[in-house]
């Protein structure tokens, strides 16, 4: 991959969505017919990829994997006061990860790894990307599922320091981000992403859909690719 071996001390992140003309990650249109065959095209391509791992926030996990269901801390105990913020490397941590940017520690989980029928996101051990002012009773409960957490940033994330964390702690060098607009629009902020990887679909959004980045900076990026693919849809892909 032309650039990664220039990225030091981090993952090399890959943003791979899926996107309607009007530059819209979510909404309606993405359970629309139209759109079904570019979304399998789409699954197709990030498993082409070969990453280390995959990270999303804590809306599109809870859309995607946890379903909506709440962590249960009424059985994890800490002592009055302590408030440890050692990150946690699980004795499952290896191969493939699913990293889960969920800093105010909401999400639920039934076990280590993401359970899914598609190898591009089926196994991954999860990481949780937490912040220092969360109820530290979920990081007990994350311990008891023997699931991963790292700590980065006080009040919101700091992404380059969640990312050190996870090139030094997992050995991720590939890191495919998949949304939502939050996290997208924090890393494009932060001038980490070094390639874009776009399924533009022919269809434009509702009001309601939300944009590729909710927040960004201006960053130049070539053009590397354009493929029509069977759908109809444009794959677009651009590298800094």
């Amino acid at each position: 991959m032309n650039g990664e071996k220039m990225i030091v001390n981090r993952p090399y992140v890959i943003c791979h969505m899926l996107t309607s003309i009007d530059g819209k990650v979510t909404g309606d249109f993405l359970f629309s017919k139209s759109c079904a065959i570019a979304t399998e095209e789409y699954y197709a391509i990030n498993r082409e990829y070969h990453a280390d791992a995959y990270a999303c926030g804590r809306v599109t996990m809870e859309e995607s994997f946890t379903k909506g269901l709440a962590p249960d801390l009424s059985k994890c105990v800490i002592d009055d006061g302590e408030h440890c913020v050692d990150d946690f490397v699980s004795d499952d941590a290896d191969g493939f990860f699913a990293v889960a940017f969920d800093p105010h520690a909401r999400l639920g989980w039934t076990g280590s790894r993401i359970v899914d029928e598609d190898v591009g996101y089926g196994n991954a051990h999860i990481i949780e990307v937490l912040c220092e002012n969360i109820d530290f009773r979920y990081t007990e409960y994350l311990k008891k599922l023997n699931i991963s957490y790292i700590f980065a940033g006080k009040e919101c994330i700091d992404v380059p320091l969640a990312l050190e964390k996870l090139y030094g702690l997992f050995g991720i060098k590939t890191l495919l981000l998949e949304g939502g607009s939050i996290i997208n629009g924090a890393f494009a902020a932060a001038g980490v992403i070094d390639e874009i990887s776009l399924v533009s679909v022919p269809t434009v959004a509702g009001e309601d859909s939300k944009p590729l980045f909710m927040k960004s900076v201006i960053t130049d990026y070539s053009m590397e690719r354009t493929e029509r693919l069977e759908s109809g849809a444009l794959r677009l892909v651009y590298k800094r």
